[in-house]
């Protein structure tokens, strides 16, 4: 009998306002210490309790799960330059998850297959790691770059070598018939 038990649906009253063309693919009760919530994961990206929006895939810069707790560090832009944004590390949100289904796999496999590519380089004073990553919904590549700390961010020595490596990335992932 439990070999083909499926899990409940998600309740209504715990259905985030999805958009049309978004679909629940798991979801798991938490509580985060400061009462209990629903984090749902779609094709789109992952609701989280107490954010009124969706965090897309593409803003999810870690994402660890302890077997227990699943961490979740989005990402916050700290500047727009000609072509890709600058992000660092938001505040890191812990859920304890005590049923968590398939939540977690669906975490790491979204998250992982929004990057098409990532590599850390060194800049004028620190170093720095350029992705591009893809969103749900949108042609193309968005491009990223997050600073190790300590790294001088609005050096224009390093403004200058990071537009210079995500130039250089931006050349070598572009297909030849592009």
């Amino acid at each position: 009998m439990g070999l083909f038990r499926r899990r409940p649906k998600l309740p209504p009253a715990d259905r985030p306002p999805l958009a049309a063309d978004e679909r629940v693919l798991a979801w798991a009760a938490a509580g985060n210490g400061e009462g209990d919530g629903v984090l749902v994961a779609s094709n789109r990206g992952l609701w989280l309790p107490g954010r009124g929006e969706r965090l897309g895939w593409h803003d999810v810069l870690k994402a660890v799960w302890s077997g227990r707790e699943l961490t979740v560090t989005p990402a916050e832009q700290v500047a727009e330059r000609d072509g890709y944004l600058v992000v660092a590390d938001a505040p890191a949100e812990s859920y304890l998850l005590l049923d968590p289904g398939d939540l977690p796999h669906q975490v790491r496999a979204r998250v992982t297959a929004s990057v098409a590519y990532t590599a850390h380089h060194p800049v004028p004073g620190g170093a720095g790691r350029v992705a591009a990553r893809r969103v749900s919904g949108v042609d193309g590549l968005t491009w990223t770059v997050r600073y190790d700390p300590g790294t001088p961010v609005d050096d224009e020595a390093v403004a200058a070598e990071t537009d210079r490596l995500v130039a250089e990335a931006r050349a070598a992932t572009t297909p030849a018939d592009a």
